[in-house]
């Protein structure tokens, strides 16, 4: 079957209107999206229309992703060093460190080896904790620096957009 010309002109100038309307509201939305996910609020203190703001969020999110290689729609994910947690030998040391304190106090009372072999008991135990304490503590340090760098990176970002919306004459907050 085939369609009048005037039909097939019809059917072609809807799909690209429907086309061109479809990647206007993209760009709308895209910039509405990144606002809100870096969390700014956009004032158009020139009294720019909606329209335009959206284009001009649109852009400066692009010029904002250009001058910080952030994405915020998809950020990088910094990763924690991971601490070693298997056994380093604090254990011995403090094993040692132990066995001289109980050779010290076992020859006060009396029976220096009985004071030794406790205090080795102790300070091993004591220097295993010591050890897996200190690598915790660590690995939360670790932790937080990962935390750090991505608000970071996404503070170098926000920089960069609210620059640009300013530029065009919002007010950014």
């Amino acid at each position: 079957m085939k369609l009048p010309q005037s039909k097939y002109l019809f059917f072609t100038v809807s799909f690209l209107l429907g086309a061109v309307f479809n990647a206007h509201s993209q760009e709308q939305s895209l910039g509405a999206m990144v606002s809100k996910k870096v969390g700014l609020y956009v004032f158009p203190a020139k009294d720019q229309s909606a329209t335009q703001q959206a284009e001009d969020e649109s852009y400066c999110y692009k010029w904002g992703v250009q001058q910080s290689g952030i994405d915020p729609l998809n950020p990088p994910q910094v990763q924690a060093q991971q601490v070693d947690m298997g056994p380093d030998g604090a254990a011995v040391g403090g094993a040692a460190r132990g066995a001289l304190a109980g050779v010290a106090i076992g020859a006060i009372a009396g029976d220096a080896g009985k004071g030794a072999a406790i205090g080795a008991v102790a300070g091993g135990l004591g220097g295993r904790r010591a050890s897996k304490v200190g690598r915790s503590q660590q690995q939360q340090a670790n932790n937080q620096a990962a935390v750090q760098a991505e608000a970071d990176m996404m503070n170098s970002f926000k920089k960069a957009y609210s620059a640009c919306l300013q530029g065009k004459g919002y007010t950014v907050n």
